[in-house]
């Protein structure tokens, strides 16, 4: 069985919580020490005794609370060369960075987290999934396009974390200038509603658990219409489909095979 939780999603701040097989771990840590216990407590989750942090990329949503975590906290942090190279000088220093290419996985006890590349306008982004007990966690979020190697990665999973950015209408139509708008349309941007309905339908399989959409504009999106464009895509599959928030964490959500 995997145990997972959003403690945040969003431009304000992301980390997800991933337990399996004795062994718990971050992706990404955007978030204040403050704000991450705050959350993992209301979670009902315990952050003692990670394992490690892995990194997706540079971007200060995703590593904005790493560098005084790692000081307060001993404990390793995984990502590529690139995006170490390009972290921002605000977070400080970060303890025990060690890295890793796309494409390869870390073992921890019984979990093993995998990685590939996407495509995002960072150095080096990598996604991940998570296997454990033959069970199997998904990633795909800050990403502009699913490529086939990224339905290739998530193919079976049985909890699937995807983001469902923007609706394009609403985009147009934001205050946004032509430059971001450009930015997160593009190829290296943000998938939006119905590119993340479209990769969902794409990996549909009878054994799959759990889809929780992730990383919901809060100017250019609503929670329902994410909601609506994706269960659309499902089309009666048994799956849970749940939203995760920017300002507080999900459930505690459990898959197994």
């Amino acid at each position: 069985m995997i145990r997972f939780c959003l403690l945040g999603s969003g431009s304000s701040g992301n980390a997800i919580y991933v337990e399996a097989d004795g062994s718990k771990i971050l992706i990404d840590n955007g978030l204040s020490f403050r704000q991450l216990e705050s959350r993992a407590q209301a979670a009902g989750i315990s952050l003692a005794g990670l394992k490690a942090i892995f990194i997706t990329h540079e971007h200060a949503d995703h590593v904005g609370g790493l560098g005084v975590f790692t000081r307060k906290v001993p404990i390793p942090v995984y990502m590529t060369q690139g995006t170490a190279d390009r972290l921002p000088p605000g977070i400080g220093r970060v303890n025990d960075i060690r890295f890793f290419e796309a494409g390869e996985e870390v073992r921890l006890n019984g979990m093993r987290v995998g990685s590939f590349s996407i495509s995002h306008d960072a150095a080096d982004p990598v996604s991940f999934i998570v296997e454990a007990c033959d069970t199997k966690l998904g990633l795909a979020a800050d990403l502009g396009h699913p490529t086939d190697l990224v339905r290739q990665r998530l193919a079976n999973s049985h909890g699937l974390i995807l983001e469902s950015n923007y609706c394009p209408d609403m985009l147009r139509q934001s205050s946004y200038p032509p430059m971001i708008r450009q930015r997160i349309h593009g190829r290296q941007g943000h998938l939006s509603n119905h590119d993340a309905s479209r990769l969902l339908s794409r990996v549909l399989h009878d054994a799959l658990r759990v889809v929780v959409l992730v990383h919901i504009s809060e100017e250019n999106n609503t929670k329902e219409l994410a909601q609506s464009v994706a269960s659309r895509a499902m089309n009666g599959h048994a799956a849970q489909l749940h939203v995760a928030w920017q300002d507080r964490p999900t459930p505690v959500f459990e898959i197994c095979a």
